[in-house]
């Protein structure tokens, strides 16, 4: 129903705007942005100011996700296969030191937080079982705390992505009445007289579809990128686990 409705409103506006494109005698008219502001009244410049910023913020939003999550990939495929490896030769200390080198990894930040807990219950007197339960729940809360990391900015993204629409069709609304107002107040039905009507409908609308379409595309495109975020992080915490019981059971044979 809303999007029939959104078609009408383009359909409409489409329409008139090829008329305000050409005049009565048959010559084309000026059709910028700078013209069509100036025939705006200041209620449809306030959302136009309003669809700007929000444009604005999910810019800056999907440049901070974007440099995180390439810093995120980078880091984690550089630590990978040199924590592996130490964990292979038994270097514990190693292990940590270089997950407290790539701090910007989502998988150091995991794997560091179970190393750090198994290593502080290493030489306890607890059984080797409660061990490992400490360093899962620490891996566990370590993944929760980095994906809501991840996601910082993005239920913004998907406000600005579900409501510029709905906010850009209230300055077509408000663009429309304008033209009724104009004609009542000049007693003509000439193009002129809409045409500030007309240009507040158009531009209000199509800044508000310009917003919210990169903002959906790109909540998706996080979103999918944190799910594979999340699947590599509960990878690393279940190899984690199954190194410490092999480790464990080294030291309880020892």
């Amino acid at each position: 129903m809303l999007v029939a409705t959104l078609l009408n409103f383009m359909s409409v506006k489409t329409q008139l705007a090829a008329l305000w494109l050409f005049q009565s005698n048959g010559e084309a008219s000026r059709f910028d942005l700078w013209t069509m502001w100036t025939h705006m009244g200041w209620p449809a410049r306030a959302i136009a100011i309003i669809l700007l910023g929000m444009s604005a913020w999910s810019i800056g939003v999907m440049m901070d996700r974007w440099l995180a999550f390439r810093a995120a990939r980078s880091q984690s495929r550089q630590f990978a296969p040199v924590v592996a490896g130490a964990l292979r030769e038994g270097k514990l200390d190693e292990a940590i030191r270089v997950a407290e080198r790539n701090k910007k990894s989502h998988l150091a930040k995991v794997v560091n937080a179970g190393l750090l807990e198994f290593r502080a219950h290493e030489q306890s007197t607890e059984i080797p079982g409660e061990k490992i339960e400490a360093s899962k729940r620490a891996l566990e809360r370590s993944a929760a705390i980095v994906h809501t990391e991840l996601e910082r900015g993005l239920s913004g993204l998907a406000t600005i992505g579900s409501t510029a629409p709905f906010v850009g069709l209230l300055g077509t609304v408000i663009g429309i009445i304008d033209a009724f107002r104009e004609i009542q107040g000049q007693n003509a039905t000439g193009i002129s007289a809409v045409a500030g009507g007309i240009s507040e409908a158009l531009v209000t609308t199509a800044l508000g579809l310009t917003v919210a379409i990169p903002a959906v595309m790109m909540f998706n495109y996080f979103t999918t990128k944190i799910k594979a975020f999340d699947v590599e992080m509960d990878n690393s915490s279940s190899e984690l686990v199954d190194y410490f019981l092999k480790r464990g059971v080294v030291v309880v044979k020892r």
